[in-house]
């Protein structure tokens, strides 16, 4: 666990409350006592300008990298009077560098596996296992899960695939290969 991650485990702790605070602000990282985390939280790149909203949840086994904002969409409403009741990140919810996760209104869920991609802006909650990118964020593939050892062929149409899209990339569309790349 990191240095980062294991300051954040303790930010609740009655006698390290404040050191642990001012330890997270020197890294540009904040995550008030309200957020819920659940085991596993991973913090790369030591969560440079991480900040968390009060009411945030994240699950089980999330990662998060530097950059990270979620919270409300609407910061120049009062708190009180905004829309916004709560953002989950599900179990293995991964928040890429610069990731911006901003709920409007309601609960924003962030499906259980999903990526949010770097500097993606993302408004509205998504399915599991999704990858999605922009500003405006919409999905752009779905993850899924490595196949078995002993099962080769789907990493054999894989290379095969991948090697039809170098081809494409290579000779503009044409559908003339040059040979291959070295």
């Amino acid at each position: 666990m990191s240095l980062v991650a294991s300051l954040i485990y303790r930010r609740r702790h009655p006698l390290l409350r404040r050191a642990v605070q001012e330890a997270l602000a020197l890294y540009g990282v904040e995550v008030p006592a309200a957020v819920e985390i659940g085991p596993g939280l991973r913090v790369f790149h030591r969560g440079f300008g991480l900040v968390l909203h009060p009411w945030v949840t994240l699950g089980a086994d999330v990662t998060l990298y530097n950059g990270v904002t979620v919270g409300r969409a609407d910061p120049w409403v009062p708190q009180g009077q905004s829309l916004m009741e709560r953002v989950v990140v599900e179990d293995e919810g991964v928040l890429c560098s610069g990731a911006k996760v901003l709920c409007k209104e309601g609960v924003l869920t962030v499906g259980r596996g999903t990526v949010v991609g770097a500097n993606a802006v993302l408004t509205r909650s998504t399915g599991p296992y999704e990858i999605w990118a922009g500003a405006p964020a919409r999905q752009v593939g779905d993850r899924t899960r490595l196949p078995a050892q002993d099962d080769a062929r789907p990493l054999q149409d894989s290379a095969r695939s991948t090697e039809r899209a170098t081809s494409v990339a290579r000779d503009g569309g044409s559908g003339r290969s040059s040979g291959p790349v070295r």
